[in-house]
């Protein structure tokens, strides 16, 4: 197999292995579970072999063309960055189908949710490995589909539906910006390849187009990594089950957006309007989430806050743009994929096992769950960062490039402070109060999780603290080829074990322990604190929401009501008004009505009138068309009505048939035959022997209507017929019809081959249309049971007398 298949396979196998997922579960429902992991594994293992060529400094590319008129490519990039991302998304997408399968074991679509989470991991992969903007924008979408189906997975809930489409909807906006981003970055470097583009960014800070380039760009990544103030939409996505939680926060869909802004950083940062936006954001996020965290009392709901600080944490060492912030955002990256997925398994197993997640309401269950408060001490020993950790080392980066600058960088560094000692105390809050004390009564009785949630928690917090002894592994096989590719130069790895005790960072990380106790000791307080200013604001981001929302939708049904009322002659006259408009408003505005003046250069407009030589029987048929017409005009009846409608429109098809249109005109017999026999059986329902009364105002409506129209269009084919053909589109008929699409009939050809799509259209409209007129023709009234005499009998009538 080629390395262009095997790669594209990458991104296509997961969601094969979604399609066949409900029918593995069906007939191997035990062990589906380790079964379907094998496929995210496999992944991963198979990514590992790229390990070797990226670290020396190489890429891997593949691709095969998809829209080559257009030079469209469906193109597979491979470098540091996109590396790391796709290793922690399928190896902590493994463990989290393995951890489903004992979530929910015993539901009833646990097969569907299989199919869904193997997509969610798919579109995932595929966008961080793609190279094309096209490419990442649709596997981008995907991610915001597949996460409206797990996240209103439970769609019985109220809560879970809500939650899907607020996700859906904050997403979908910004992939409509991302959309319009890649499209201006075409227009401005002439290519949709993300690699192409990466060595263009003097020409796109210098273009006209940048700011608006960077509105969108940000725009797209805001809200899909949940960026004050468009994160109120995360918190609302806990209503997923569990293992979505944790594959959502750590690996997927919220890093959609880091992962975009790491990969622009090249082309659009270094300027002033970058760096000020992503700092900003970033510190403003981190800290909003960070209070947030110690806001909550329900385990899935801190770590959901906590998620979003991280995420602003990100946002702020992107925007920041040093060696040293970029190398920080790849370890930190990797450090919070494997602690916040490892305490996320470990909130769901407390939940599955006792029936709760309210701290305030758990205690001591270390004893009875020791193997989960292992898993939940060591993600939390990463989450501090304290030393032989991994999150120790990205807590180091972070400050690296911070002591001595201005006081912007000063600024900087005690938001990152604050930050991280807030999620200090939140990591202790997690690990110290569910577990550790006396032992609480809970719903359910408390016991240790099965072996197949529990291998998440260990093996991901067992992966940051080894990686956390191995900093020079980290820093060559992570740090350098994932900042390098950011930064587009090699990056050194400043990663040691060594501890300097004169070191500014020992202070600082010592500073953020000292604080980070500090706030878990105070965190009910602060709580109160917090929540009484939520109160005394009246108003959050998330009902802003609703009320928009709500707004919308009164405004959606305001609009439909005025437009769609039901009233059919009201429709047709809008219709025609239109077409009337269309027709004579370029007419007016072109100068068409300059040929009906006699000038010199035209000559005599009455001799451009000349009726052709028609033989007897053609002005036979002509005559027959106008006096159907008439008929239909002068019908005393319904009945008489439509047969004139139907001897008019036969003769319509006659006069296509004799000027050399068979198709056409056994399509019009057709048509006719159709419409009078349907209109008949139709109005078999109403009085065919009444005459419709008309009032004048109607007649005078419609009639004018009717004349304009008909005379629009008999003076656009005159002034079509004056001008000079253009035969290009027939020439192309004629010539492809035959060698392309294997037809000699041109006009079946171009109705089934080149607006396939438009035919397929057409016949479904009539298709639903004869259906519903085949079940309106069905629909009869169930005969009333004979009236018995007897009032108790069942089936006795109450007369009128009765009543």
């Amino acid at each position: 197999m080629s390395l262009d298949t095997s790669l594209l396979l990458v991104a296509l196998v997961p969601f094969l292995a979604a399609f066949v997922a409900p029918f593995v579960h069906r007939f191997i429902r035990p062990v589906s579970g380790w079964i379907l992991a094998l496929v995210p594994g496999g992944i991963f293992l198979y990514l590992l072999g790229f390990v070797e060529p990226i670290v020396s400094g190489g890429t891997i590319s593949a691709g095969l063309d998809w829209i080559p008129s257009y030079d469209i490519r469906l193109s597979f990039f491979v470098d540091g960055l996109s590396l790391l991302f796709a290793l922690t998304i399928s190896g902590i997408g493994a463990l989290v189908v393995l951890y489903s399968g004992a979530y929910l074991k015993g539901h009833p679509h646990q097969g569907r949710f299989f199919g869904f989470i193997l997509a969610f991991m798919g579109a995932m992969l595929g966008l961080v490995l793609s190279d094309s903007l096209l490419a990442l924008f649709t596997f981008w979408e995907l991610t915001s589909i597949t996460s409206f189906l797990l996240i209103g997975f439970d769609h019985g809930r109220q809560a879970a539906r809500r939650g899907a489409i607020q996700a859906l909807v904050i997403t979908n906006i910004g992939g409509m910006f991302l959309l319009a981003g890649g499209i201006l970055i075409h227009q401005i470097a002439g290519s949709w390849d993300l690699s192409a583009v990466r060595g263009m960014g003097e020409v796109l800070r210098g273009s006209g187009l940048y700011g608006a380039v960077l509105v969108c760009i940000l725009g797209g990544a805001f809200t899909k990594s949940a960026q004050f103030p468009l994160h109120f939409w995360l918190p609302n996505a806990m209503e997923a089950p569990t293992p979505v939680s944790a594959f959502l926060h750590s690996a997927t869909m919220v890093q959609a957006g880091v992962y975009l802004l790491a990969r622009m950083s090249p082309s659009l940062g270094g300027t002033e309007a970058w760096t000020l936006t992503l700092t900003i954001i970033g510190g403003v996020t981190l800290l909003w989430g960070a209070l947030g965290s110690l806001r909550q009392t329900d385990l899935k709901q801190i770590l959901a806050q906590s998620t979003i600080a991280s995420l602003g944490l990100l946002v702020l060492l992107i925007g920041l743009g040093t060696e040293a912030s970029i190398a920080a955002m790849a370890v930190y990256f990797l450090a919070h994929a494997l602690y916040k997925a490892g305490l996320f398994m470990v909130a769901g197993a407390v939940d599955h096992e006792t029936g709760t997640r309210d701290i305030t309401t758990l205690r001591g269950l270390a004893d009875k769950m020791p193997v989960t408060f292992i898993g939940a001490g060591l993600a939390a020993l990463s989450m501090i960062g304290l030393p032989l950790t991994i999150g120790y080392f990205a807590k180091e980066e972070m400050y690296l490039g911070l002591i001595g600058g201005q006081w912007e960088t000063a600024l900087a560094l005690i938001v990152l402070v604050l930050g991280n000692a807030l999620l200090a105390g939140v990591a202790l809050l997690v690990l110290i109060r569910p577990f550790l004390g006396d032992l609480a009564p809970t719903p359910k009785p408390p016991h240790e999780a099965p072996i197949a949630m529990l291998a998440g928690p260990i093996l991901l917090g067992a992966g940051g603290i080894v990686a956390g002894l191995l900093p020079d592994w980290v820093g060559h096989d992570v740090l350098v080829p994932a900042a390098s590719a950011v930064l587009g130069e090699t990056v050194k790895s400043h990663l040691s074990l060594a501890i300097d005790l004169t070191s500014p960072l020992l202070w600082l990380s010592a500073l953020t322990w000292a604080l980070g106790i500090l706030f878990y000791r105070q965190a009910d307080t602060m709580r109160t604190l917090l929540r009484r200013f939520e109160q005394g604001l009246g108003w959050t981001a998330d009902t802003v929401f609703d009320a928009v929302m709500f707004g919308l939708i009164r405004f959606a049904g305001a609009v439909t009501r005025f437009f769609h009322h039901g009233q059919l002659e009201f429709y047709l006259t809008v219709v025609f008004a239109g077409l009337a408009l269309a027709v004579f408003g370029p007419m007016f505005a072109f100068g068409g009505f300059d040929w009906l003046v006699p000038a010199a250069d035209l000559g005599d407009w009455s001799k451009r009138l000349v009726l052709p030589g028609l033989q007897p029987y053609e002005w036979g048929i002509i005559l027959l068309a106008v006096l159907g017409l008439v008929a239909v005009l002068i019908a005393g009846t319904r009945l008489v009505a439509i047969l004139s409608l139907g001897a008019q429109g036969t003769a319509l098809a006659m006069i296509f048939l004799l000027f050399g249109a068979p198709d056409l005109a056994f399509t019009q017999f057709m048509v006719e035959i159709l419409s009078v026999v349907i209109l008949a059986l139709v109005m078999t329902r109403l009085r065919l022997d009444e005459r419709d009364h008309r009032p004048f105002e109607d007649w005078a409506r419609d009639g004018t209507l009717a004349i304009v129209c008909g005379a629009g269009v008999s003076l656009l084919l005159m002034l079509v017929l004056t001008g000079t053909l253009d035969t290009r589109l027939s020439d192309f008929f004629t010539q492809t019809s035959v060698p392309i699409a294997h037809g000699h009939n041109i006009v079946n050809v171009i109705l089934v081959d080149y607006r396939g799509f438009d035919t397929l259209g057409e016949i479904s409209v009539v298709m639903g249309a004869g259906i519903a007129i085949l079940a309106l023709l069905r629909r009869r009234k169930a005969p009333l049971p004979p009236r018995s005499a007897d009032p108790t009998e069942p089936n006795h009538r109450v007369t009128e007398a009765e009543a």
